[in-house]
């Protein structure tokens, strides 16, 4: 036999130098929830190792990150049902928790990428991604709020928004009010390809934010579409996002391929919670090698072409490469 393709396998010196693929800490997010108050680190029963974080321990949280390589990190606000209303006003007012967290961090830790969460559903009474009337999540009246949002949290010194809700227009209605106002150099990471996915669980229990009545599946995709995925890529895309997200990762690996064959912006995938909570208990049964299963997965939502990968096993990935379990 003239071809033997094992030859490239013979050792991991071989292996390394004609490897195809890697997982460097800085395509990594590492979402983080906040809670208001102060000393509170409150753990989140379906993620196991994941905590709602108060703004004085989510400093610590961050700092510990950097130190291990981590450098990007997407933020998540649960408020108190009693500060929601149907418009989600609390959002954009300059006093709220979030907002004046985010100011903190970006004080202490300018060097950190910090991308924020633009939609209604933590804000929101009614718990939808939109403004709800009789019943019906409407569109074009949930356009200005997200834009008040937006804009409030481009003021407090985010680097990148992430508009999750998936309302036609949002990210031009934006990036016009963004420049408008100044915020020429803050970029939009849009959830271009968001399915209503039976994945979000735990993340609705960390955040206490489902839907008070009805289910998503008017404004977020349908599981069965990828072809629909190629038509919001092009809206995005000329309505001015810098970076297109596909929402979950593991089960829309496809999806992820689709977008990066066809398009030249920054791929971003979200590995999201209910893909972490099945990882951490089938490793904390012992069905599977936690620590060799959790770099595969992030391995091939890399393979598959997202060029960043929101996760929330940034942390503990990055203390492997620290420990040289891993070798990047």
């Amino acid at each position: 036999m003239n071809i033997r393709p094992r030859r490239n396998r013979k050792s991991e010196a071989v292996r390394a130098m004609v490897r195809e693929t890697n997982v460097s800490l800085t395509c990594l997010m590492y979402p983080l929830f906040l809670i208001d108050g102060k000393g509170q680190k409150t753990p989140i029963q379906s993620m196991p190792g994941i905590y709602r974080w108060s703004p004085d321990l989510v400093l610590t949280e961050i700092e510990e990150c950097l130190q291990l390589g981590l450098t990007s990190f997407v933020l998540f606000p649960a408020f108190e049902e009693s500060l929601k209303d149907r418009e989600a006003s609390i959002s954009y007012r300059t006093d709220n928790f979030y907002l004046k967290t985010i100011r903190e961090i970006k004080a202490r830790f300018p060097e950190a990428c910090i991308m924020s969460d633009v939609a209604m559903d933590p804000y929101s009474s009614d718990g939808h991604d939109g403004l709800v009337e009789n019943g019906e999540i409407v569109n074009d009246k949930t356009l200005p709020i997200l834009s008040k949002m937006a804009l409030a949290q481009a003021d407090a010194g985010v680097d990148i928004l992430g508009p999750s809700d998936m309302m036609d227009g949002r990210v031009s209605f934006m990036r016009e009010a963004l420049d408008a106002n100044g915020f020429v150099n803050t970029s939009i990471m849009s959830y271009t390809a968001k399915y209503a996915s039976a994945f979000y669980g735990p993340f609705r229990e960390a955040l206490d934010s489902a839907p008070k009545s009805g289910d998503k599946k008017t404004y977020q995709m349908d599981p069965a579409n990828k072809i629909e995925a190629l038509r919001e890529l092009m809206l995005d895309t000329e309505e001015g996002a810098d970076f297109l997200m596909v929402k979950p990762a593991l089960c829309y690996l496809d999806v992820i391929h689709l977008l990066k064959e066809n398009s030249t912006l920054p791929i971003s995938a979200y590995n999201v919670s209910g893909e972490y909570a099945m990882l951490k208990a089938a490793g904390e049964k012992g069905w599977i090698n936690y620590e060799k299963a959790m770099p595969e997965m992030l391995l091939s939502i890399r393979r598959a072409g997202a060029d960043v990968i929101l996760t929330y096993f940034a942390k503990e990935y990055a203390q492997l490469v620290k420990s040289r379990t891993i070798e990047l």
